[in-house]
């Protein structure tokens, strides 16, 4: 297996600490603040402990505070309600005593219904393209030098770019983007870590759908960014053991603020999630405001 995915499964194996309380340990070699992507799918984790085999079908959660990569993270649930089709719970993550996320998440019973969906849109077979390993060499000296720092270390996830992120040699332009995404180690059907891998897959490269429209280095200088909220829907039962197609777009930015959305599909066609963020896109040039790390 993979040494990176295998680090990740266990960070998503959280420990039990009393009744509706979990500790989460975090990813080795992050720097500066966590990824929103693994306090979410925690936050899913323990909250799809409290729930038995029910899936779940959409979560909403907030990004409060940079994460601390050094400290282990605190879930608490709160079983708001248990009813005979749906149960829902309320996530709130600690570090040091204070909340860095906090999420409502619902759960579903199986049951039949009205279906329809938005078509999946053309791309490459994965097989086709680069994989990320190689996106980094090509682009290892033109890339930012924060970003130099990370981007050659081995990943968990299998994601091949049909447009380049910004920060990968990704050239500015409006429109939509692609990725492929899956894990190489296959899972079994009903394991709940696909939920959570899917979930923590999400939060890569939204925010960058924003800046995609401007460029990094843009007329009001250069940006910095952080996820503000996350919101993901499930619309079937995932499988990230197989290929998933990532279609990612920004409808629109205002005060510093911009606003992403995206669909998961499977190999097959079938929409599998929706996913929807608003990101803080927020110019630290001579025209911008300066960089501030509370949020």
């Amino acid at each position: 297996m993979n040494p990176r995915l295998k680090e990740l499964l266990g960070v998503l194996d959280l420990e039990e600490i009393e009744l509706n309380v979990y500790r989460g340990q975090n990813e080795p070699g992050r720097e500066g603040r966590l990824f929103g992507g693994q306090v979410a799918a925690q936050a899913l984790v323990a909250a799809r402990r409290t729930v038995g085999d029910v899936p779940a079908h959409s979560l909403h959660g907030y990004f409060l505070r940079p994460g601390d990569p050094a400290v282990p993270v605190l879930y608490t649930v709160d079983r708001i309600r248990d009813g005979r089709s749906f149960q829902t719970r309320r996530v709130v993550a600690v570090q040091r005593g204070k909340a860095i996320f906090n999420m409502a998440c619902s759960f579903h019973a199986a049951e039949p219904g009205y279906e329809h969906q938005a078509p999946m849109p053309e791309s490459p077979d994965p097989e086709t393209l680069p994989t990320w390993a190689e996106r980094v060499a090509e682009n290892l000296d033109r890339l930012p030098e924060e970003v130099r720092a990370w981007a050659p270390r081995p990943r968990p996830i299998d994601m091949r770019h049909v447009h380049p992120p910004t920060f990968l040699g990704g050239k500015p332009e409006p429109g939509p983007t692609l990725s492929w995404f899956r894990i190489e180690q296959p899972l079994p059907a009903d394991d709940p870590a696909h939920e959570a891998i899917l979930t923590y897959v999400t939060d890569m490269g939204l925010v960058d759908s924003i800046v995609r429209h401007h460029g990094r280095k843009g007329p009001l200088g250069p940006v910095m960014v952080a996820s503000l909220d996350h919101a993901v829907w499930f619309h079937q039962p995932p499988r990230v053991d197989d290929w998933l197609l990532y279609q990612q777009e920004s409808p629109g930015a205002h005060g510093a603020r911009g606003f992403a959305r995206g669909m998961i599909f499977a190999r097959d066609g079938t929409l599998v999630a929706s996913v929807a963020q608003e990101g803080l896109v927020r110019p630290v040039g001579k025209q911008g405001k300066p960089e501030d790390r509370s949020q």
